[in-house]
């Protein structure tokens, strides 16, 4: 078998050196390539890892949740092949396969770990029979490529009850009611985590929140507290079906603005105290998926807490930038300073556009924005989904409002009507010009300056920082 596919390898090889000398990442179009050459490639050459491949999937956090499982997993001594890009489909995965083989057909890692789409886990599950699925969260994102959130629930179920990953362990939010659902009735082992911490509890459910009905028998599920979109502590009164009681455990949550986020995790092995460089409720719930598979892979509570806290910001997710200006002259002659950070916070949809608005609103003073709203078919063609994000939030609270993307007057409308001065309102459809607009008003230079893309304008700005030398590329 390897003789056979040694000469597709090399050509699909070849494929990625011509893509990467013509600018471009060469993520997918290698494995694509190599697909085409041997549908079974994926199968084949993920066969050949050691220890197997776990699966990571979640509507929002599986590109930071994948990275934090890599640098737990590494600093437990195991080495990996990782799609880090966040290249998520089955060109991507084939991709990361191809570059950890060599010209004999042997591969360098021992485990694979994979974050994968929405749509691909069945597929994908399939070809690499994974010994662990990570299901994070499911929210509404997409409608014109996912459906509605019962689309993805179904093939889900199908997968992990009857399908390919029937026989795989689940790590699952409990949190989440149509996530923990997956995991009843099942033979293969489930772990489940979630957050025990009353005081981060909302008055109520946000007005855009998805699991609201029980899927066994459709009543109104009940909600003793609702943490982040439908996520949080729940029951059915009609047929009694209950939030799972988790293994995995974040107690004692601190939310420290845009810059951090601590808690007390709780494991089988014990407890300890987590300090994440990485800001939100957010991110709290994609460290505890982390260490929860972590933990159903063996690795131990202080190689967790290691990788944890030494986890840097994935590219473009709360991500920052220190920006070069051009000096300007102030009036006396002096020069200000020429550099500013810009912070990078990627919103896609409402329940992570509201999560990041949540994070912003504990920041003190006013805030420079730049909203950056595509509709590229990456993004969603679809993007009434703003109206379902709480800018009403930052209202009173926004010095400066940029609004770029092939979107932007849909945003400064939707700004306007979240109680934003229009005065303090900007519309510049170009990028680059709106980056420079709005990062060049200095006369407050201390106030934050906050980009908020959709996923096509997030890497679309990172390729603007990259080529002017203020950020370095994902692919390096």
């Amino acid at each position: 078998m390897a003789g056979l596919l040694a000469p597709k390898l090399a050509l699909a090889r070849a494929v990625g050196a011509v893509s990467r000398l013509r600018g471009g990442g060469a993520s997918s179009a290698p494995g694509k390539v190599l697909m085409r050459l041997d549908p079974s490639a994926i199968g084949k050459l993920g066969g050949r890892l050691q220890r197997g491949s776990v699966l990571v999937s979640a509507t929002n956090g599986k590109t930071t949740t994948t990275t934090m499982l890599a640098e737990i997993l590494e600093r437990a001594g195991l080495s990996l092949v990782h799609n880090q890009t966040g290249a998520n489909m089955a060109g991507g995965i084939a991709s990361s396969l191809l570059a950890a083989t060599d010209s004999r057909g042997r591969i360098s890692g021992e485990l694979g770990l994979f974050e994968v789409d929405e749509l691909w886990l069945d597929s994908l599950a399939a070809q690499l029979r994974p010994r662990a699925v990570l299901l994070g969260n499911l929210f509404r994102d997409q409608l014109d490529r996912y459906g509605e959130l019962e689309t993805i629930v179904d093939r889900w179920a199908a997968a992990v009850r009857t399908g390919p990953a029937r026989d795989s362990m689940l790590v699952l939010n409990a949190d989440d009611p149509v996530i923990a659902d997956l995991g009843r009735e099942r033979d293969a082992p489930v772990l489940y985590f979630g957050i025990e911490d009353d005081s981060l509890a909302l008055e109520g459910m946000a007005h855009a929140a998805d699991a609201k009905h029980c899927r066994r028998c459709g009543a109104p599920y009940v909600f003793e507290a609702v943490y982040l979109g439908h996520l949080g502590h729940y029951h059915c009164p009609s047929c009694g079906q209950a939030r799972p009681v988790p293994t995995v455990i974040a107690t004692h949550v601190t939310l420290q603005g845009v810059q951090t986020a601590s808690f007390t995790l709780q494991t089988p092995a014990g407890e300890a105290e987590v300090a994440l460089s990485l800001p939100g409720l957010y991110n709290v719930y994609n460290a505890l998926a982390a260490a929860a598979l972590a933990t159903a892979l063996e690795v131990g509570l202080p190689e967790i807490v290691a990788g944890l806290q030494g986890t840097k910001a994935a590219f473009g997710r709360a991500e920052t930038v220190t920006l070069d200006l051009e000096l300007t002259r102030g009036a006396a002659g002096g020069q200000k300073s020429n550099q500013r950070d810009l912070q990078i916070m990627l919103v896609k949809n409402p329940a992570g556009a509201n999560e990041v608005l949540r994070t912003l609103a504990l920041e003190p003073g006013e805030h420079d924005l730049l909203g950056v709203l595509n509709d590229k078919i990456a993004d969603g063609r679809d993007v009434s989904w703003i109206w379902d994000a709480d800018f009403e939030l930052l209202a009173g609270r926004v010095r400066r409002a940029t609004c770029s993307g092939t979107r932007a007057p849909e945003l400064a409308l939707r700004l306007k009507y979240a109680g934003i001065d229009p005065a303090h309102i900007r519309v510049q459809e170009d990028l680059e010009s709106a980056l420079r607009e709005a990062a060049g008003d200095r006369s407050d230079p201390h106030a934050p300056l906050y980009a908020l893309p959709t996923y096509t304008a997030m890497l679309a700005m990172r390729e603007l920082l990259v080529a002017r030398g203020e950020a370095r590329s994902a692919w390096s």
